[in-house]
């Protein structure tokens, strides 16, 4: 099927304004690029309790940090996981939770001592409430895995902003 030549320009029209836009590729030159070579040096320092777990082992796998090159960074995270409770039900019983997990965080050069990065990441999920106690506790198990991994990944993303440069947060 052959383009139409309108198309066709407008096509290259679009794909030169989006080249001169400034936007550039954070993971450019994949695993040997700066930014992942950035991320594998950053030691991620242990963090209490079991959403700490769950934060730092995301926070390892998602900077692919454990490789040969010795860190240059590290990063401190502390934790603030809330259960909450509310829509109390006619019977004064709740009917529905908020589960609340924020993070502080610095990234610290290690050769230097200098933070270079201090920011907060957080996330939040809604949990129902059942009559199975099981039920409900697997549901605020598994709203603290998924947001673990989500907090993790926004801390990542920040890590990555700086490393490449961009001070704008």
């Amino acid at each position: 099927m052959r383009v139409p030549v309108a198309l066709a320009g407008a096509l290259t029209l679009a794909a030169t304004m989006l080249s001169g836009c400034g936007l550039k590729p954070m993971y450019a030159g994949g695993g040997n690029g700066a930014v992942a070579r950035g991320l594998s040096g950053v030691q991620v320092a242990a963090i209490d309790g079991r959403a700490g777990w769950l934060v730092r082992n995301a926070l390892v796998d998602e900077l692919g940090a454990g490789g040969n090159a010795a860190p240059r960074y590290r990063l401190d995270v502390r934790l603030d996981d809330k259960l909450e409770g509310f829509a109390l039900l006619s019977d004064d019983t709740i009917g529905r939770e908020r589960r609340t997990l924020r993070a502080r965080y610095q990234l610290v050069d290690l050769a230097s001592g200098d933070i270079v990065l201090d920011a907060t990441a957080g996330s939040d999920a809604g949990i129902d409430v059942v009559s199975s106690d099981y039920a409900t506790i697997a549901a605020e198990q598994t709203a603290l895995e998924n947001l673990s991994k989500d907090v993790a990944s926004r801390i990542v993303t920040s890590v990555a902003l700086r490393l490449r440069g961009d001070t704008r947060q």
